[in-house]
């Protein structure tokens, strides 16, 4: 058997864990492993009758390339947000512009099932969250037999309690938040750190518990800062170093506001995000008249090499996903649910959205997380 290993959308820790296990495993049981740069941009860029793009857009991988690939962070496939099913004319590769050189967005699916067939791989496991399973979700209704394997550092896919790199996350969170404790208090300032977070709250709800912020804002529930400021400034008062502090999701956004996006959408329909923290800290100035402290910690949540509950998820699923694979499943996402071990039906990514419950684990009013019991809840009280 020859499977097919994939890494798209954002980069997180455990990413590499991941494949190495995958590797592993099947090569224990005498099958060949794939590796397909980019994520699914390797199989869009491949032509099949050229020969000069197959090393730039795939890799074998055996036990020997892949034995120190877990001791650190991101993907040695590399990554992107390419979503065959839907590139722009001025993205179709060169060697296709003839067949697929129409105008406006191209479906480029029927190429990716020739360079699969080409390549003889049997079974695809991709790594990605919602986008990126999505069109592994595309491929198994094309009738590519798919194992899923979810990563998010936002850990909102839907199907599952938690996604490879969200422990990581977390851990560089409270971290960072602590480290800007010094600068903060030194100064006597108000901090706004911004933290990644599009739909899902979660990464600042449970980054902002830990650390023991002030105030954290997440993405399900507005904001008015005519509120918050007097929040804070009175954070600040009872605090005996005299500061405050408080975590935003970058998707979070101001009561009849809009997030703050930038740039084109991407394939999947993504406009960048960022800046509401900065916004936000503006809006304190003007509206306390205090001091504040700005930072976005944006990439350096997922970068590095991850944790050890990363590491054991990440190895986990791979193994999982591997022993799916050789026994032929289909259309599986691994997944872990109520604590244990398992598998799902990868459409499930499409059947709904994970977001914050906001009435059991959120105080909507105060803008701070909401933990009052947690006897029955699941370890992320998720």
């Amino acid at each position: 058997m020859r499977i097919g290993i994939l890494t798209g959308g954002g980069d997180v820790p455990g990413l590499n864990a991941c494949i190495k296990a995958v590797v592993n495993r099947v090569a224990d049981e005498g099958h060949q492993v794939l590796g397909i740069r980019r994520g699914w941009g390797g199989l869009a860029n491949l032509d099949p009758d050229d020969d000069s793009t197959f090393d730039p857009n795939v890799v074998e991988l055996d036990p020997n390339s892949v034995r120190t690939v877990d001791r650190t962070g991101g993907t040695f496939l590399h990554t992107s947000r390419t979503n065959p099913a839907k590139v722009k004319a001025a993205a179709v590769p060169g060697f296709l512009k003839e067949r697929f050189g129409g105008e406006g967005v191209q479906d480029l699916t029927p190429h990716v099932l020739r360079v699969l067939e080409h390549q003889k791989i049997d079974v695809l496991i991709p790594i990605g969250g919602d986008d990126t399973l999505s069109y592994g979700l595309r491929m198994h209704e094309e009738g590519v037999p798919v194992v899923a394997v979810p990563k998010t550092m936002d850990n909102d896919v839907h199907g599952t309690d938690y996604c490879i790199g969200f422990s990581t996350a977390v851990t560089r969170g409270v971290q960072f938040i602590h480290s800007l404790r010094t600068a903060t208090g030194s100064h006597e300032r108000i901090a706004v750190v911004e933290l990644f977070g599009r739909y899902s709250g979660e990464t600042s709800l449970i980054t902002g518990y830990l650390a023991g912020v002030d105030r954290a804002v997440i993405s399900e529930v507005p904001f008015e800062i005519g509120k918050l400021g007097p929040m804070l400034v009175k954070d600040k008062k009872r605090n005996p170093s005299n500061y405050s502090m408080m975590t935003i999701s970058e998707g979070a956004r101001l009561e009849q506001g809009e997030m703050l996006l930038a740039g084109d959408a991407d394939a999947y329909g993504h406009r960048k995000l960022g800046g509401i923290g900065a916004l936000t800290a503006e809006l304190l100035r003007e509206h306390t008249g205090q001091d504040t402290i700005y930072q976005q910690i944006g990439y350096l949540m997922r970068s590095g090499a991850p944790d050890s509950l990363d590491l054991m998820v990440a190895t986990n699923y791979a193994v999982m996903a591997a022993d799916l694979a050789l026994e032929g499943a289909s259309g599986r996402m691994v997944a872990l649910r109520g604590g244990t071990y398992t598998h799902v039906p990868i459409s499930v990514t499409g059947e709904g959205v994970k977001r914050v419950d906001v009435e059991e684990l959120y105080d909507a009013d105060a803008y701070r997380p909401k933990v009052r019991h947690v006897l029955g809840k699941p370890m992320f009280l998720y």
